[in-house]
């Protein structure tokens, strides 16, 4: 896996140097030397990272903000976001679990004090 490999595979997770690090159980720094060419992977790391791709964006954890509702822009551009929207509308049975999973939840166009 070269230099390019790991910057392209990190625009398909549509995460950080450090998110990435963080799922991989290494330093941000590492990740950062690979994709300058300093360092390579191990055949462990790649494989690691190959089932990261096969996973999509949604494999990498993203921490909400701390007032998520105060950044609508940033939760759009988000491909994970677009991906649930792609699955609510493709299927019936989810769109009524999540609905009744979302009941516990409060409205933020109701209250957008409200995480």
């Amino acid at each position: 896996m070269t230099a390019d490999d790991i910057k392209a595979l990190r625009k398909d997770l549509a995460c950080t140097a450090k998110e990435l690090a963080q799922v991989l159980g290494i330093e941000q720094s590492t990740v950062l030397a690979w994709e300058k060419g300093d360092l390579f992977p191990t055949k462990a790391f790649i494989d690691k990272m190959e089932a990261l791709r096969a996973k999509g964006p949604a494999a990498i954890p993203k921490k909400a903000p701390k007032h998520a509702g105060a950044e609508p822009m940033k939760v759009l551009a988000d491909p994970a976001l677009w991906e649930l929207v792609r699955k609510l509308a493709a299927h019936k049975k989810l769109r009524d679990e999540v609905l009744e999973l979302s009941a516990a939840y409060p409205d933020p166009a109701k209250d957008p004090a409200q995480d």
